[in-house]
């Protein structure tokens, strides 16, 4: 539980990673929804029990609480300015648990409207990724991070990495979303 006074960001530095993976169920599906500034208004059972809080410990608080410190920068980067564009994006991403271990998902975040339109909040839904999957995005991931580790500061290092992630891209003839696509497409749900 989230004590008086205590952040999200407190909590998630509290929290270390362990090296344990948690795989997901097949048929699980993990839902959220944010408001527009990514605080977090509601987590169904699956989130709860995945990341191993309490409802009361994540409704009100950032959706990065769950983050892990191995997601590359880029990969929020790209997905924040897609959703916040009125977008949907699919996202093969490392989550952190309340306990330490990790989990991989595909995400598929898309922005909630109001009646006139404007972006209310966004809602996402996970499911379990392949480890083909998880080796492909890895091997990427391992790279942008690599080239944040050597910025001298947190913009500097999401520069770099989105600028990275361009370059990876474009060896492939590929956007963000066709990569992700190409492992849907591959069994890599």
């Amino acid at each position: 539980m989230t004590t008086a006074g205590t952040t999200a960001r407190d909590q998630r530095r509290a929290v270390r990673p362990t090296g344990q993976e948690r795989v997901l169920e097949p048929d699980d599906l993990i839902v959220s929804k944010t408001d527009p500034r990514g605080v977090i208004t509601y987590a169904n059972e699956a989130f709860l029990r995945v990341s191993r809080y309490e409802e009361d410990e994540v409704l009100g608080q950032p959706h990065n609480l769950i983050r892990h410190p191995d997601m590359p920068k880029a990969v929020f980067a790209l997905l924040w300015d897609t959703v916040a564009a009125g977008q949907e994006v699919f996202a093969y991403v490392n989550n952190l648990a309340a306990d330490g271990a990790y989990y991989w998902v595909l995400a598929n975040v898309t922005p909630s409207y109001d009646a006139r339109g404007r972006i209310v909040g966004y809602h996402s839904s996970r499911r379990a990724p392949t480890r083909p999957a998880i080796a492909a995005v890895s091997a990427v991931y391992d790279q942008l991070r690599a080239v944040e580790r050597a910025q001298p500061n947190g913009r500097a290092a999401v520069e770099a990495s989105t600028a990275l992630l361009g370059t990876l891209l474009a060896a492939r003839g590929e956007s963000y979303d066709e990569f992700v696509w190409s492992l849907i497409s591959e069994g890599g749900f």
